[in-house]
């Protein structure tokens, strides 16, 4: 009898455990928004019908202009 109540209540355990653990990967999975990149108005985006390298040559293109717009020397406001 005691190895019935101790079988029930490990299932009964690993079923509340099973639960949370659901719980706590459906809650994390949401939607990440697009990679914003300060210098461009709009978020990366490539033509979904060009080949992998043109991709890939496209986004290093916006990389670089953004690193570019980024990295330019800004005029200092004179301290008078």
């Amino acid at each position: 009898m005691k190895a019935v109540f101790g079988l029930i209540g490990l299932l009964v355990t690993l079923a509340i455990v099973g639960l949370v653990a659901k719980k706590q990967l459906t809650s994390t999975q949401q939607a990440v928004p697009a990679l914003q990149v300060p210098g461009l108005p709009n978020p990366i985006a490539v033509d979904p019908n060009a080949s992998v390298k043109e991709q890939s040559q496209q986004i290093q293109q916006q990389y670089k202009q953004a690193l570019d717009a980024a990295v330019q020397a800004r005029p200092m406001p004179d301290d008078k």
